[in-house]
Parts: structure tokens; sequence; C-alpha cells
């Protein structure tokens, strides 16, 4: 981002984890309190780049292996005659998206709960960042209604 600038930039989509990342904007004043803000937004978005990154992964690289063994089994190849890329039907995917959904099923909860619990921190600490920033409006706007 330009140094201008006063406010977070979101890039493109990560190629690994279809996330978004961000260049949070750092004031140049920043208190203690907004920059643990910051601090667990970074980590937060870190950590989410990190699970869904080699969440995809490992899907991508299961579903090659489900598609290549069901073809194995059918005694076709991984491309047709014409040089395209075989495929499975619906009911053939689906058994394979069921399946991975159950196998991650307690990486899933585990990766929510930790993003509840994240979310949370984040909130309480924009709680707090907005009441100090409210506080310290009123008292420049009392400070200037006395002169």
């Amino acid at each position: 981002p330009p140094a201008h600038s006063h406010s977070d930039w979101i890039g493109p989509p990560d190629k690994h984890s279809n996330l978004r990342p961000v260049i949070f904007y750092v004031p140049p004043e920043e208190s203690a309190l907004e920059r643990r803000l910051r601090e667990a937004r970074q980590e937060a978005q870190a950590s989410n780049q990190r699970f869904w990154a080699r969440h995809n992964r490992a899907f991508r690289q299961e579903k090659e292996e489900f598609i290549y063994s069901r073809l194995k089994a059918k005694g076709l190849e991984m491309r047709d005659e014409s040089g395209q890329k075989a495929t499975l039907n619906a009911e053939e995917m689906a058994e394979f998206y069921k399946d991975f959904l159950s196998k991650n099923l307690k990486k899933h909860l585990q990766y929510n709960r930790d993003w509840y619990k994240r979310n949370f921190r984040i909130t309480f600490l924009m709680g707090q960042v907005a009441l100090v920033r409210a506080l310290r409006w009123l008292r420049r706007r009392k400070k200037n209604v006395e002169q």
C-alpha cells in the first residue's frame, strides 16, 4: 500500500488457502491497546491461512487419489482418448465429499472453536478500543467547549 494510506489493504486470494490476505494499517501513534487488537487480527489471519492452506492441499490430494482409484477400478485412465481429464459422476464425487468431511470432522470442530475464541477476543478488544476513542473524543470536546 502507498505510504499515505490510512486503512487496511486486502490482496487477491491466496493460491493455497483461497483467503484474501490483509495488510494491516499501523497508525504512527498506535496505542498499546490498538497494537494488541492489530496483532490479534494478524494472528487470526495467519492461523486461518495456515489451516485452509493445509486443508485445501489435503482435499486436492485426496480427491485426485479418489478419482484415480475409481477410474482404475473401472479400467480407465486419468485421461481419455482425446487427452481430456477423465471425471466421475456427481454421485461418486458426493461419496468422496461426504467421506472427506466425515474424516475431517474433528479438525473442523477444533478450527471452529479456535475461530470463535479468536473472534471473541478481537471483538472484546475492538470494544475496548472504541470505548477509549469515544472517551478521548468526549474529553477533547469538553476541553474545546470550556475554551
